[in-house]
């Protein structure tokens, strides 16, 4: 029978994985996220570091399609077209983008987005200076680093800032970055979303939706 681990080894085993320094950037490390040492959660951006080894059989694009409640309003889908912000400060347009940038092999720009958004948000001073520094390094790891397969495009002055910064990371090392690739995805990306069918098959369905008695 196997042996259980008491409450003390495992606070133990959780203790050595936080205080453990972290690796050079393109080494493996631990499948956990920037907000969770545990690595148990599943936030946005952290997903697809997880989902290439445990595809799931349904996308996100399914889930939406299956729950009415979920998929997004004729108004909501309409504001879209009018703002790439407004599209990405809700939920579904996010997921609808995301799949849309799969299929062009760039969803990387999105996720690395994201995680800029998650790192700019914490500000709790008794873990600010640990996690903030955990975080910066993973995100260096997953999108700025040359040895990463999901590498964004970054000019060489943006990227030199950053590894300059990355020895005292504070929690807008990515700032400028992050503009340059969100200036990318609404310049480059976004026209051709709402060009796709992704957007222009769901926005049909909508508006056949209103018209239904």
């Amino acid at each position: 029978m196997p042996r259980s681990v008491s409450g003390v080894e495992m606070r133990k085993r959780q203790a050595a994985h936080i205080e453990a320094p972290p690796q050079a950037p393109g080494q493996p490390r631990p499948n956990t996220c920037c907000l969770c040492w545990c690595g148990c959660c599943k936030c946005l951006w952290n997903e697809d570091r997880i989902e290439r080894s445990e595809r799931q059989t349904c996308t996100k694009m399914d889930s939406i399609e299956a729950e009415d409640e979920q998929c997004p309003s004729l108004e909501e889908l309409l504001s879209w077209a009018r703002s790439f912000e407004m599209m990405l400060r809700s939920l579904e347009g996010r997921e609808i983008f995301r799949e849309f940038l799969r299929s062009e092999y760039s969803e990387d720009n999105l996720l690395f987005w994201l995680a800029c958004e998650e790192l700019k948000k914490e500000t709790n001073p008794t873990v600010v200076d640990e996690k903030q520094d955990y975080m910066a390094r993973i995100i260096y790891e997953d999108y700025v680093s040359i040895l990463s397969p999901k590498e964004v495009s970054l000019d060489s002055r943006v990227r030199e800032g950053i590894n300059q910064s990355l020895a005292e990371p504070s929690n807008l090392i990515y700032e400028e970055a992050q503009l340059q690739i969100y200036t990318l995805m609404h310049r480059d990306s976004f026209p051709r979303f709402l060009n796709s069918s992704v957007y222009r098959d769901l926005l049909a369905n909508r508006r056949r939706t209103c018209l239904d008695p």
